[in-house]
């Protein structure tokens, strides 16, 4: 299926690797336009690389990159002072760390909650109008299925992913952007092949004082597709809502997790 994306610019956060660089790679291949952005600057580079190597992205197609932290104001003027305009936005910022929920202070919440939630906000409220303009936009948050079951020791990401869910649920209705051909959604992955779920793992093999090899099997036991998910398989999905056959859908939270979500809403 062709996306009718192709020529268009891209933002992608995270892009440097994990479930970041899978949206990256997706919409690469479809001729799209890349600004990946990361903190990591070799990861990235090494990230630039692969996918200019790609020979399943069209010859066309650019990939740049921002090495910066899109969560600050500083990070932001970067990307912006290499491209201010863009089609479609991809917001991924690495989630908080797990932990006891006694154990976070201020400090801690205000963190989470500037990268999780107000970092996407900022860049949703920088794109949207110009994307009204044009007549064309996506934008795509990469947040967590926890934010449909909540994951106890994930308490910081819990809050903070929420807390974009119910904004992105109000503004994505509004008739000024829905009726300009400009969709918000949202993609909730499960537990995927990344270097994330390694951490999540990892705290919940300290707080059970069992191997990680036996919370990921665990894990796995409860995933009705019997296995983790990959990034690549992520950046397909999130292509499709990049796309123009997806401009009926907005306003909606993806889950992503091979079926794990008990629930029928």
């Amino acid at each position: 299926m062709d996306l009718g994306i192709a020529g268009k610019w891209a933002l992608v956060g995270g892009a440097s690797k994990g479930l970041g660089f899978g949206c990256a790679q997706a919409l690469a291949r479809e001729g799209v336009n890349v600004v990946l952005v990361a903190r990591g600057a070799p990861a990235l580079q090494a990230a630039v690389e692969q996918l200019q190597a790609d020979p399943a992205k069209p010859a066309a197609a650019q990939v740049l990159q921002v090495a910066a932290d899109i969560t600050t104001p500083e990070g932001r003027a970067a990307v912006f002072a290499v491209r201010r305009d863009f089609d479609i936005v991809v917001t991924n910022a690495g989630g908080p760390p797990p932990g006891d929920f006694r154990e976070w202070d201020r400090e801690a919440w205000i963190k989470a909650v500037d990268a999780n939630m107000l970092t996407p906000i900022e860049l949703i409220k920088s794109q949207v109008d110009g994307m009204v303009a044009r007549g064309f936009g996506r934008i795509v948050n990469i947040t967590s299925s926890s934010v449909k079951a909540p994951i106890d020791i994930l308490g910081l990401s819990n809050g903070a992913r929420s807390g974009l869910t119910g904004f992105v649920a109000g503004v994505a209705r509004t008739k000024k952007l829905a009726a300009a051909n400009v969709t918000i959604n949202n993609l909730l992955p499960g537990s995927f092949d990344t270097d994330r779920i390694k951490a999540t793992l990892d705290g919940a093999a300290k707080k059970t004082g069992k191997s990680r090899d036996e919370v990921l099997a665990a894990r796995v036991a409860t995933i009705p597709a019997g296995r983790l998910g990959t990034p690549a398989e992520f950046g397909a999905a999130c292509a499709f809502l990049c796309s123009m056959q997806a401009s009926y859908i907005t306003g909606q939270n993806l889950l992503t997790d091979g079926g794990a979500y008990p629930g029928t809403h």
